[in-house]
Order: C-alpha cells, then structure tokens, then sequence
C-alpha cells in the first residue's frame, strides 16, 4: 500500500508524446520545429501554474536540450545550442545578466532557447534588455486543460490501460486528486494496480481508499 501512494508522487517522464495536448497543438509544432533546427530556435511559452509549460520544457530537455529551473542565482555556462530555462521571472538581478548574455552568444553561434513564465515578456518584471530579447522570437501562450479535456484525456488513458473509468470516478479525481495531468495519470496508473492487486472494481470507494493511503 505504501508503494502505491510512492507511485502517486512520482509521475512519469515529461515527454512529447505523454503531453494531453489540449488547445496547444501549436506549441508542440514550434517546438518540435525549434528542436529538429528548422523552426525559430528562440520560443517563449507562458500560461499559468499547472498548465503544461514545465512538461513542454523537460520534453525539449529529453531530446537534448540543457534544461535549466530558474532560481535567484542560476547559471547558464553550459555550452550546449539548445537552452531551456523554466520560470525565468525568479531569476535575480545577476541571474539575469548571466541569460542575457548566454542569450546573445546562443544567437550569434546559431544555437536556441526556450524561456517560460507565467506572464508574457511584457509583464515581467526583468531588466529591460533581457526583456526585448526574450520578445524577439515565438511568444506563445500555453493553455492549461480545461475540466472536460481533463475527462476526456483520463479516460481515454483507462481504456489504453483496459479499464472503463465512469464519471463519477472522473469527477472524483478531478475534486480530490492533484489536478496537473502527470499526477492524475500516476494517479490513475495506481489506481489501476490497486484494482488489479485488491480484485475490487474502480469505484469511487476504491479512489477514496488509495487516496487515504
């Protein structure tokens, strides 16, 4: 039973694939494009906690990308073309001196980036000339899932599992479980082994009681 709630805690990898696209099938083209070089190399996603930018960011990092989660002092003295820096509006004032510059020497060899922040580039609240680089390329918005998409996006990964997940079932996730999609499905993949592990069916019940654990 201990397991079970470990598996909760820890969804699986962020990739492309495992992304519930929702209504952002155009940051997944602009990233792809980005990443195979034949797109613009700098793109900024902002949406709101929850909706998806970090994923897309790991993603990216999974195919090679330096992966960077910004805080106060990060740095950015990793030579790789590809950068991703998520949350850049927690960097401190010499963090943002370091991704500006990591910024202009990423333009001039060729290379890319891929920023994220809760906000568009006008609304952060950075040094100015960081500003105007980040605006430069792609601005896109992410758009977290609404309650249906999530629905739809749980059901259809319990029919990929072989099981038929009922609305209320659904509707109970959706109240009382973590709402992001990664833990939904670590959710739903437990829930799916206690099913099998206890032989009782997937009810509301049975939801209640490995969220319990």
């Amino acid at each position: 039973m201990r397991q079970l709630a470990l598996d909760i805690t820890a969804p699986p990898a962020p990739t492309f694939d495992n992304f519930v696209v929702g209504r952002n099938a155009e940051a997944i083209v602009h990233l792809r494009a980005a990443l195979a070089g034949g797109g613009e190399r700098f793109v900024y996603l902002w949406g709101e906690s929850g909706c998806g930018r970090t994923h897309l960011l790991k993603a990216a990092a999974a195919s090679g990308v330096t992966y960077v989660a910004c805080e106060a002092n990060s740095r950015f003295d990793d030579d790789a073309p590809l950068l991703a820096a998520d949350d850049v509006e927690c960097l401190g004032a010499d963090a943002q001196v370091a991704l500006f510059n990591r910024y202009n020497m990423l333009r001039e060899h060729g290379g890319g980036l891929i920023a994220s922040a809760s906000v568009p580039p006008v609304q952060l609240k950075l040094r100015a000339d960081l500003l105007t680089r980040l605006g430069w390329g792609l601005v896109v918005q992410v758009h977290a899932l609404t309650d249906d998409e999530k629905a739809q996006a749980l059901a259809q990964h319990a029919k990929a599992r072989g099981f038929t997940l009922s609305s209320e079932v659904i509707a109970y996730l959706l109240t009382h479980a973590p709402r992001d999609m990664g833990a939904l499905f670590a959710t739903l993949e437990a829930l799916d082994r206690h099913s099998l592990e206890t032989k009782r069916a997937v009810t509301v019940p049975l939801v209640r009681d490995l969220l319990s654990i």
